[in-house]
């Protein structure tokens, strides 16, 4: 069978690049290895990076282009030959978070929740990592609502004869003919109705060889394989941890790298990666281990395995990679967080649109229940049947419980100490510590104030409820590298050169270029940098077809 162009991966970076490359006119072959289309996306919490976006205005955020791009920059390190085209991405990107990205997207029928969230805070420093002001928009029905136009168009395209939709289909070799890419060849893989998520089967039923004059590979990362993790963990973050959980399910596998490899494209900054410190087991797994991550406010007091209070930037929601990397410095796999029970309610959120029922299913009823009266459900369901979350009305009843989850580890004198003098800061309302300072420096933004951060209060004498200990492991999430590619989505040889016909998007391309995000990402970037290779791959790919 043969088409004008194949995209292996119908993720969000494969549904744009099919459906804007159908959109011109040209015979389309997507495919996809799942029973479903969607990929990581549809568990996403649907957070967007947008800049000087009619929802920060009306909070009164003054963003700009400029701002964001000293953010980016100063958050990315850029420092390697391989990060040119990654730089150029980045540029580019941002140009379009600021210009027609919200426009476009609006006249696809996608809305935003209009209280904007406040991630990455930052290391402490303005030409540092960290978003300066908040720009994390919400989809108003998380990743599926983000997927839904373009399954829509999907869909609209099928009916005419110009996209066809292939699952089940596993690509397993780029076809090359005197050095040109004309297609694809695998397995077909038997049915299976498993659901959403869970691991499907391999067992083949079929092959399969597909011919065309360009094939877009948007395959995703590596997160869940552990061991090409492990293999490739970024030696300045310190060793691996032995104990992981997957943000992601199974199937990201990391395959799709080295097809490309094998096709003749450069795979650049594998040692690159982003992953979560507050990741917790989730109750109820749907794939390997599954994980959830904590979106936490600022005010948890965050101590490491032993109970020593981390330091500075290492606070809740300032600095992922930089506590990622203080916390494997302990030798230890996980760490804490304590709090009281009221801080927990109005400060805790779960990534994933399955763990947010309000926002997925676009309630505003739920979104005032569960962010102004917290917890919300799947919050108390983690409380009530989470192995990694503790609570007692004392302290030390609460350390006895977190002493007997791993014995011989924890030093109560310690954590006890490191509480009671958090709590003795509160005493004024001026102090010395940094994450205090802090969390009242927020609570200044509307949206914090309401939703996000809590009033803060000492956490022992009951005024605040039980305690809390939230034990917390690492969470994989993205691969930052990939497939270098230029800003065509074409994807270049090690000498820099296109591979005739081959092109490449999203996670697999390090969501551009071969890792627009250099060292570290400002969050609401990942669903972005999907949507914008995957236009940028499919205008070059327009522009290849002639």
């Amino acid at each position: 069978m043969e088409a004008d162009a194949i995209v292996v991966g119908g993720g969000l970076a494969g549904l744009v690049a099919a459906t804007e490359i159908a959109g011109t006119g040209r015979r389309v072959f997507l495919l996809e290895q799942e029973p479903y289309l969607g990929g990581q996306a549809y568990w996403s919490f649907g957070g967007l990076f947008l800049v000087d976006s009619p929802e920060q205005r009306r909070l009164g955020i003054r963003d700009s282009l400029e701002l964001a791009r000293e953010d980016w920059f100063g958050a990315a390190g850029f420092d390697r030959e391989t990060d040119s085209w990654g730089r150029r991405f980045a540029e580019a990107y941002l140009e379009f978070a600021a210009g027609e990205k919200r426009a476009w997207l609006t006249s696809l029928g996608v809305r935003f929740f209009p209280v904007v969230g406040w991630a990455e805070r930052g290391g402490g420093l303005a030409l540092g990592h960290g978003n300066s002001v908040p720009r994390f928009h919400i989809v108003w029905g998380t990743g599926p609502g983000l997927l839904e136009p373009f399954l829509r168009r999907v869909q609209e395209l099928q009916d005419r004869g110009l996209l066809k939709v292939f699952l089940r289909h596993r690509v397993e070799e780029v076809l090359l003919e005197k050095g040109r890419v004309v297609g694809v060849m695998g397995t077909v893989l038997e049915p299976d109705t498993v659901p959403r998520g869970a691991p499907s089967s391999r067992k083949p039923k079929g092959e399969f060889r597909f011919l065309a004059q360009a094939v877009v590979l948007t395959t995703g990362g590596m997160g869940a394989n552990l061991d090409l993790v492990r293999r490739f963990w970024p030696r300045r973050m310190g060793e691996p941890p032995r104990r992981m959980l997957s943000g992601v399910p199974d199937h990201v596998d990391g395959s799709g790298l080295f097809l490309a490899e094998r096709a003749g494209a450069a795979l650049v900054n594998l040692n690159r990666m982003w992953h979560y410190p507050e990741g917790v087991e989730n109750h109820a797994p749907i794939w390997s281990h599954h994980g959830i991550r904590i979106l936490p406010g600022p005010s948890a007091l965050w101590v490491d395995a032993t109970g020593r209070r981390l330091p500075p930037p290492c606070f809740p929601g300032f600095d992922a990679l930089e506590t990622l990397r203080h916390l494997r410095s302990t030798g230890l796999d996980w760490s804490w967080f304590i709090l009281d029970l009221r801080t927990l309610a109005k400060e805790f959120a779960l990534s994933g649109s399955e763990q947010n029922p309000d926002l997925t299913g676009r309630s505003w009823l739920g979104v005032v229940r569960n962010r102004i009266f917290g917890p919300s459900g799947p919050v108390r369901a983690f409380l009530q049947r989470g192995k990694d979350f503790l609570v007692d009305e004392t302290l030390s009843g609460l350390m006895h419980k977190m002493e007997a989850l791993a014995p011989g580890v924890l030093d109560p004198v310690r954590l006890e100490r490191e509480v009671k003098a958090r709590d003795r800061e509160l005493a004024n309302p001026f102090c010395k510590d940094a994450q205090l300072l802090a969390v009242q420096g927020f609570r200044r933004y509307l949206g914090d104030r309401l939703f996000r951060v809590a009033k803060p209060h000492p956490f022992l004498g009951g005024r605040g409820g039980p305690l809390v200990a939230v034990r917390l492991w690492t969470l994989t999430r993205k691969t930052l590298g990939g497939i270098q590619t230029d800003l065509k989505g074409r994807a270049l040889t090690l000498q820099g050169e296109p591979v005739p016909g081959l092109f490449a998007a999203g996670e697999v391309a390090g969501f551009g270029g071969g890792g627009m995000h250099g060292y570290k990402a400002l969050e609401g970037t990942f669903l972005g940098g999907c949507l914008f290779s995957g236009l940028l791959a499919a205008k070059g790919v327009a522009e290849e077809l002639g």
